[in-house]
């Protein structure tokens, strides 16, 4: 080919690639963590700089409004009802755990994400965290001081500022019953999907109430749905497949958010990120169909995968794959998820290996802190 031929060529693909920004994908993809063991009540001074070591973007925690069991009844920031609500400085709030996570966050250049789980026993009269709150007025003032508090304004206990929060997501898995419960319920002689119902309020409180602090820039999910469900309510564990929830949701009254979060993992523990699943199932192969009921729904709006790994063998011999694998799929799956231009963020759970085999698994360290090969391909995964 001549010189001319070959200068003109190149000006034509050059024309092509800045004619089409978005034929590579997500550039701007954020990458991080859900990791609120290490990140919120472990060692901050030992987990930060492990943090920014491994180039976290972003860190996803729950920021637990109540509860009369578990971590929410440890840490929850409402355990008795407020007397002013929307107040953050109301007696009844303590926010300490998470100003010191938002403080050491800053610190280190890591953008956190909260998210708002877990109901007090005092707004849905003495049930479980994974009930809904009687009066969904109680969550939105409640979502309302959250955002008031973490806005970048507000004074802590030890007289510093607060730092800036502006990433939110509505609740967890919402249709898992562990989550969010009951997840059906008999009306009239007929089956509704009560999950989704409920979750139509709490999505819609939590939106309007970090909203209408009118501070500007926050970013708020919904959804924040698990890949499965066998929409099944006489089943031993019912539970609602994402977009059967998804068009269940819209149905009950949920209006508006910024994203939709979804975990993205594969219905079995071994299969590859790419591999099919079965009816039922979103995950990252099958993202679009996900991304095409949202679009329908309420026009088009940037997925977060708020939630997604792979376990390993050892010290998980059940659900675990070799060390190795992970590393490969972690970096196939981030790369799935960097081509689709709708996707604008990916989490990977979590840092750190549970200590106990009925926990997880799916850590870039082993419990004792061993490094994983996962560990150098999350680090060296494209910003």
């Amino acid at each position: 080919m001549s010189r001319r031929l070959w200068a003109v060529a190149a000006t034509l693909v050059l024309a092509a690639l800045l004619a089409v920004p978005t034929a590579t994908g997500s550039r701007n993809m954020l990458v991080g963590l859900l990791d609120e063991t290490s990140a919120l009540y472990g060692n901050p001074d030992r987990t930060y700089p492990m943090l920014q070591r491994l180039r976290v973007q972003v860190v996803r925690m729950d920021l637990y409004w109540g509860g009369n069991r578990g971590t929410a009844r440890k840490i929850g920031v409402a355990k008795r009802r407020p007397a002013s609500p929307r107040n953050p400085d109301d007696p009844a709030y303590n926010w300490e755990i998470y100003e010191r996570a938002a403080h050491y966050a800053a610190q280190y250049k890591v953008r956190l994400l909260f998210t708002i789980y877990g109901t007090p026993g005092w707004a849905n009269g003495g049930k479980g965290p994974n009930v809904a709150p009687r009066n969904a007025r109680d969550l939105q003032n409640f979502a309302f001081a959250a955002a008031r508090h973490f806005s970048g304004r507000a004074m802590g206990e030890d007289g510093r500022r607060v730092p800036a929060v502006k990433l939110w997501t509505a609740w967890n898995e919402p249709n898992q019953p562990f989550q969010l419960t009951p997840q059906y319920k008999r009306v009239r002689g007929r089956w509704v999907i009560q999950s989704a119902k409920d979750y139509a309020r709490i999505c819609n409180a939590i939106y309007n109430g970090i909203k209408s602090t009118l501070i500007g820039g926050e970013k708020v999910a919904c959804g924040v749905t698990s890949p499965g469900g066998g929409n099944n309510p006489r089943g031993a564990r019912p539970t609602v497949s994402p977009l059967a929830f998804l068009r269940a949701a819209k149905k009950a009254g949920m209006r508006r958010f910024d994203a939709y979060a979804h975990h993205a993992y594969p219905r079995k523990p071994s299969e590859s990120p790419a591999t099919k699943p079965p009816k039922n199932a979103v995950t990252l192969a099958n993202i679009g169909q996900l991304q095409k009921e949202v679009k329908r729904l309420y026009g088009t709006k940037p997925i977060w995968i708020t939630e997604y790994g792979y376990q390993t063998r050892p010290p998980d011999r059940t659900f675990g794959v070799s060390w190795t694998t992970q590393a490969k799929y972690l970096r196939q799956a981030y790369a799935m998820a960097r081509k689709n231009p709708g996707i604008q963020m990916m989490l990977w759970f979590l840092l750190r290996d549970e200590p106990v085999l009925a926990g997880w698994q799916s850590g870039l360290l082993t419990s004792s802190g061993r490094v994983k090969p996962a560990f150098n391909a999350f680090r060296t995964l494209p910003r």
